[in-house]
């Protein structure tokens, strides 16, 4: 689908102040940012992005970081920062989209915040494998009730969050249920999900901030010259008793340290 015609779904919390755009992760819908929206009112308001093949967004016909940095950027581009740059978080998949997006279109960012995800490629996903597979195989059409399908993963997730995150892509529609969520795309591009695209030759100016769990290695000492590669200007903060989904498991620790970078009048000078 050409990009000017791809629909990006969003939802806005708080009606005035700087604005902050939420890209989420994989599986991930912009709503799961609604706690963290809410804690930033009434100083920012908060714009939460489906990313395509996730959500109410139209899906692509393939996966590659760079058309989807691109496909959000023109959104942007059309709505929110259409008067000047903004605030943009990512998390995980988002965070990698967030990272190209700045440095492939670093006017509209201000300033960025990147949640457990590194600029490198993950050596392994095969965690993701299984939640796909465990998703795919999931016999949808005669499901009776969301309730069946907890059930049914049970065994092959046994993550009572990780099934609740993942079945909020599970939805009823005319026809019975149905996935808001592209799995065989993703499932096919795991390899490109797990990776970082090449832009050594870019970089982004602008202040950054890294937020990773303690319990995550998603975010590793070793990683940190490809960050400041990139990103010259980072910060990084580790929030204690947190995995990889950071912003839900520590939630309010979270908003303040996002709202503590968000109002500094110097993030991101180089430390």
């Amino acid at each position: 689908m050409p990009q000017d015609t791809l629909r990006i779904n969003t939802q806005t919390i708080g009606e005035a102040g700087e604005i902050v755009a939420f890209l989420p992760g994989l599986f991930g819908q912009g709503k799961n940012f609604t706690q963290i929206a809410k804690g930033l009112v009434p100083e920012f308001q908060s714009v939460l992005v489906d990313l395509p093949n996730h959500g109410a967004s139209d899906w692509t016909e393939d996966f590659d970081y760079i058309d989807q940095a691109d496909i959000v950027a023109d959104h942007l581009r059309r709505t929110v920062a259409s008067e000047g740059p903004i605030n943009l978080l990512g998390h995980s998949m988002g965070g990698k989209v967030a990272m190209v997006l700045a440095l492939r279109h670093p006017e509209l960012v201000s300033r960025l915040v990147v949640a457990d995800i590194s600029p490198v490629a993950r050596e392994s996903m095969q965690e993701f494998e299984h939640l796909l597979d465990s998703l795919a195989a999931l016999d949808i059409e005669n499901l009776t009730s969301r309730s069946e399908a907890n059930a049914l993963l049970q065994d092959a997730i046994p993550e009572k969050m990780v099934r609740g995150f993942l079945l909020q892509s599970l939805v009823r529609s005319s026809d019975g249920f149905t996935w808001k969520v592209n799995l065989k795309l993703l499932r096919d591009s795991l390899p490109i999900i797990g990776g970082f695209p090449d832009l050594t030759d870019s970089t982004y100016e602008g202040p950054v901030l890294w937020i990773r769990g303690e319990k995550s290695d998603y975010i590793q000492d070793k990683y940190a010259p490809a960050m400041r590669r990139l990103f010259p200007r980072t910060t990084l903060t580790t929030i204690n008793d947190a995995g990889h989904w950071v912003h839900a498991e520590q939630a309010q620790v979270f908003t303040n340290v996002l709202r503590g970078f968000l109002t500094s009048s110097d993030a991101g000078h180089p430390s």
